[in-house]
């Protein structure tokens, strides 16, 4: 008989997975997923795939289906430091939905994608949770996602929360550069403040400044840290409202790069489009990081939103019935600027990653 003892054999709880907590995990999230499936969605919650009738799209002439996956980056390392979960998935929702809303497609549905180190049934549910209600809000049904536990590779505290939607657009309808024309109107939609764009360089300045997350900061009325996750605004049922007014040609999603390389990617090369600083403040936020960092202007406009979320590019004769479109959504909407002729002193495109028109941006900001 041997003297030794045998060892127990190695578990995938050994290894780091629970999957008890996984199950409990997606106990807790049907029912906020469930509340953004309408009769289109097929099958239910629990399938390998997502499934979603698309019957309706029979009586489109030509129906192009529009796409968009996205991330909310380094915001989830705010909450969590604060551990405030239930409002990154609106972000994630804001990020992909209003991505595929300014070529005029209507989001259909989306899916959702979260890595962590721990499954916190939870925490989980919270962030679904976050992500059903931005769904509700936009109009889109959670079809479907997944929820993978890598310990070892993510610490036990750690998530990351990644989402692809997608639209449908008819193809004569679609928005875009090809539309715009000189003598066009600027429209902007004012954003909720940071959105997702920029947390990098702005957790480096507030973390070089040694204000920690739980400051009561007086022109936030409120903690550093709930000031940094204020949701993204979702821009897409007042967006596609504003189609039906008319003389909407092309739409700008302010995300990473900032308002001059977003809007450049949308117009023809042969444009301009001038934008006045001096028809709007930049909310508190965006001057505390520039001060505190002393966060150089040009770095701060190409990082940041800077108070506009989205920019309509407008038929003159139009703009009033936009404006007020947008306004009736509860969204701060002004006039910002036009669309001219593009000449040589205007410089090279500077848009985001095509070859686009210029945009030029003008004057300084009010109370800047």
């Amino acid at each position: 008989m041997s003297s030794t003892t045998e060892r127990a054999g190695t578990t995938y709880a050994d290894a780091g997975v629970d999957v008890v907590a996984g199950d409990r995990a997606v106990e807790l999230m049907k029912a906020s997923v469930a509340r953004t499936q309408g009769p289109e969605v097929v099958g239910g919650f629990g399938g390998f795939a997502g499934l979603y009738d698309v019957s309706a799209l029979k009586d489109y002439r030509r129906p192009l289906l529009a796409t968009s996956t996205d991330g909310v980056g380094t915001k989830v390392a705010i909450a969590q430091a604060v551990d405030k979960h239930d409002t990154i998935g609106a972000d994630l929702v804001g990020m992909v939905v209003d991505d595929v809303v300014v070529c005029g497609a209507t989001p259909l549905f989306m899916t959702d994608y979260i890595a962590c180190g721990r499954v916190v049934p939870e925490r989980m549910a919270a962030i679904v949770a976050g992500i059903a209600r931005a769904c509700e809000e936009a109009g889109v049904a959670l079809v479907g996602g997944e929820t993978a536990e890598h310990p070892g590779l993510l610490g036990p505290e750690e998530y990351d929360v990644a989402g692809a939607v997608t639209g449908v657009v008819e193809a004569d309808e679609l928005l875009g550069a090809e539309r715009v024309e000189v003598g066009d109107v600027l429209v902007a939609m004012a954003s909720s403040g940071l959105h997702s764009n920029g947390y990098s360089l702005v957790r480096r300045v507030f973390a070089d400044a040694g204000w920690a997350y739980d400051r009561h900061v007086e022109e936030f009325g409120r903690t550093l840290g709930e000031e940094l996750l204020t949701p993204t605004r979702i821009y897409a049922r007042p967006a596609l409202a504003t189609l039906a007014s008319g003389g909407v040609h092309a739409m700008s999603h302010v995300t990473g790069g900032g308002l001059a390389a977003n809007l450049a990617r949308c117009l023809p090369a042969h444009v301009t489009a001038v934008v006045d600083r001096t028809t709007w403040t930049p909310g508190a936020v965006f001057g505390l990081v520039r001060d505190l960092g002393r966060v150089p202007a040009d770095d701060l406009e190409r990082t940041l939103n800077l108070g506009v979320g989205m920019l309509a590019v407008v038929r003159a004769d139009s703009v009033d019935a936009v404006v007020r479109s947008v306004e009736g959504a509860g969204i701060p909407a002004w006039v910002c600027g036009e669309v001219r002729e593009r000449t040589d002193a205007d410089g090279e495109s500077n848009g985001k990653g095509v070859a686009g028109g210029v945009t030029l941006l003008q004057g300084r900001h009010r109370g800047w």
